[in-house]
């Protein structure tokens, strides 16, 4: 089947490709899942905590092949082994300082559990792990949707509710420990938000290229916005834009819509350093 012809008529074009139920799909849960890495995204670099989503997503690629391997939705595998290995990072390094460490230990047995995992099942690279390695937006079912419909959700509700604790933390961490604030507890709480979060966003740009729509985003908010609601603001924008542009660029081509959505938050941060430099120099 060859690939559709662009026309050049943005309006007609969209309303052909969302005649088809799968694009309807992808376009749902890639906006719920953008809004989701753009806002929670922000706070992971404010944080200085992209080693631990990175962590996480590695994690989730381990529960899913998991379940690929006993023959259950990999989607439970995503939830359980991200949630269990955000619980277990958070144990380990209480304090900003020690993480780093911690998560790479989680990682590096997690990582080889995800190999031990691949290496029994039969069918070897199925199109299970690689729709987890790399992400298979266009493969989304309505239940699917649904499913991050309602983790978007949750996680948004409980971000809202964490949200002046979890600012005051992210700034100064000694302080706000002094002030009385549970500053272990809102570490936690936000490592589970992290998790959930990768888990929906696995299923848009998979675990090898997470950082395309968690982290480079907030990356460019940070040098961009002045205040933390104008960050995420900007965060879930470019998000956003990154997100359905690659999927229509992806209707037009035979590459995979992962490769755009990367792409396209890689030259925005290029662009963004690079116009900084000239307006510094």
């Amino acid at each position: 089947m060859t690939n559709p012809a662009f026309s050049w008529n943005l309006l007609r074009d969209l309303q052909d490709m969302l005649q088809y139920s799968f694009m309807q799909h992808a376009f749902e849960a890639g906006t719920l899942v953008a809004i989701v890495a753009g806002v929670i995204g922000y706070f992971v670099v404010l944080r200085r905590s992209s080693f631990a989503a990175h962590g996480l997503s590695h994690a989730g690629f381990t529960g899913a092949a998991g379940a690929v391997l006993l023959g259950i939705n990999p989607i439970f595998g995503l939830f359980a082994f991200t949630m269990g290995g955000a619980l277990l990072m958070a144990a380990l390094g209480k304090r900003a300082v020690n993480r780093d460490v911690q998560i790479g230990v989680v990682l590096s047995f997690m990582l080889g559990l995800g190999l031990l995992f691949v290496s029994l099942y039969r069918g070897g690279y199925s199109s299970e792990a690689y729709s987890i390695l790399f992400g298979q937006i266009l493969g989304i079912n309505a239940a699917d949707v649904r499913v991050t419909l309602g983790t978007s959700t949750v996680v948004l509700a409980v971000f809202a509710a964490l949200y002046r604790p979890l600012l005051f933390t992210s700034l100064d961490e000694e302080v706000a420990e002094a002030k009385g604030m549970p500053v272990f507890g809102v570490g936690l709480a936000f490592m589970l938000l992290i998790a959930a979060a990768t888990s929906i966003a696995v299923q848009v740009v998979g675990v090898l290229l997470i950082f395309s729509l968690m982290v480079t985003p907030a990356a460019v908010a940070q040098r961009l916005a002045r205040r933390p609601g104008q960050g995420i603001g900007i965060s879930v924008g470019i998000a956003l834009l990154a997100t359905w542009s690659g999927l229509f660029v992806s209707y037009y081509s035979p590459y995979p819509v992962s490769f755009f959505i990367t792409t396209i938050t890689f030259v925005i941060y290029i662009a963004t350093r690079l116009g900084q430099r000239r307006a510094y120099a």
